[in-house]
């Protein structure tokens, strides 16, 4: 169901100044239909993603119950936070140089996760549910090349995997 009334948010963080966005759907809900990830970002915070570091000084944003209980590091990233215990991501600069992050979303792909789940529609959410079911591809990798739940399988590419909304738990 729409939400009634349009949301303002207004961000103001080391990233964004005076940077306004609406929510225009229900938290969770109506997202388009080919894009069904399996993890909320409160459940992909809770797990250990990015090291800790992703939402570090930027969570005023975003509803307090998602980082409760979640190890946020002031130190950069930590992989010892990560469910897995290892990096396995690039850094922010490897996405700028790529072309990967849209200028309203600063920190890539998972805030532009953060900022649909809450119920923000943008111009940029085709290209960015497309990267995403591009990432199935190591899914399948897992799957075709580990016994199901041998975490130390390929760990690095299922940590790579919960940082992309898919449960690599599961495989």
């Amino acid at each position: 169901m729409p939400r009634k009334t349009k949301k303002k948010i207004v961000v103001n963080d080391d990233m964004q100044t005076d940077y306004e966005y609406y929510l225009v759907e229900s938290s969770g809900r109506n997202f388009n239909d080919s894009f069904q990830p399996d993890l909320k970002p409160k459940e992909m915070l809770k797990l250990g993603v990015f090291g800790g570091d992703y939402f570090f000084g930027h969570i005023d944003e975003f509803p307090k119950s998602w980082f409760r209980g979640v190890k946020l590091s002031s130190d950069g990233k930590n992989p010892n936070y990560n469910y897995f215990k290892l990096s396995a991501s690039q850094s922010l600069k490897v996405w700028q140089d790529k072309g990967w992050i849209h200028p309203d979303d600063p920190k890539g792909w998972f805030q532009w996760y953060c900022r649909y789940y809450r119920g923000r529609r943008h111009a940029d959410d085709e290209r960015q549910i497309k990267r995403w079911r591009a990432f199935k591809r190591h899914l399948k990798a897992v799957e075709k090349n580990c016994k199901r739940k041998d975490y130390s399988c390929r760990p690095k590419q299922r940590q790579a995997l919960l940082h992309w909304a898919y449960d690599s738990r599961k495989i």
